[in-house]
């Protein structure tokens, strides 16, 4: 993450994430014990969480610090519960579905 703009990236990701799970910035608000307009000020720029906040808000999207930086995996919670899959499979089921992904990025 070179020369990379945290403050506007921590707004961005808040934002996306939320969007993706389908839920009012109000309501995470309130879920994640804050006032209820906390979330549109983090997205509007106007604050940034603590880090107790931003623990609080990894735990709300059910994600780690690591997967909320990792600006290259755009759902992280998908790409978490996928994972999860995987290491259930055999050998042969996971070389079946690389070779499907390949296929898929070709």
């Amino acid at each position: 993450m070179l020369n990379i703009d945290y403050e506007q990236f921590i707004k961005e990701r808040i934002s996306d994430l939320r969007v993706k799970a389908n839920v009012s910035a109000r309501d995470m608000s309130l879920s994640i014990g804050q006032s209820e307009n906390y979330i549109n000020m983090i997205e509007n720029g106007r604050a940034l969480p603590s880090m107790t906040v931003f623990l609080y808000i990894c735990d709300y999207f059910g994600i780690s610090p690591k997967e909320f930086f990792d600006e290259d995996n755009a759902n992280p919670k998908l790409i978490q519960e996928i994972n999860i899959e995987f290491k259930r499979l055999n050998n042969k089921q996971l070389e079946l579905i690389l070779e499907l992904l390949k296929n898929f990025n070709n």
